[in-house]
């Protein structure tokens, strides 16, 4: 079985697929990282500022802040199904851009 030759890749950076590519990564992962940051730093400003409200009970004895730090379990699943949707596209458009690239 012959190893096949890795594409070039200084000549692809050069390419406008492969620009678009990077592009499209970065309109989905920057939003996502900027989200997740303020939701994760949200807890440690609402227990800091707002202890009274943390505080309240909404679910039985649960308070507030049990809830939102339960709730960022899920928000971080859901983050990583939603990156697993978006870089199984991404994959589909590098190898478009090695192969048409390439060729």
């Amino acid at each position: 079985m012959a190893n096949p030759t890795p594409p070039d890749w200084e000549m692809l950076a050069q390419k406008p697929g492969f620009k678009a590519l990077l592009d499209a990564k970065k309109r989905f992962v920057v939003p996502c990282c900027i989200f997740f940051l303020l939701y994760y730093f949200a807890l440690l400003y609402l227990v800091g500022w707002h202890p009274e409200l943390m505080k309240k009970p909404l679910l039985g004895k649960i308070n507030g802040a049990y809830l939102f730090a339960l709730s960022q379990f899920f928000m971080a699943w859901g983050m990583a199904w939603l990156y697993m949707r978006r870089v199984a596209a991404l994959d589909r458009m590098a190898a478009e851009v090695i192969q048409h690239e390439t060729h």
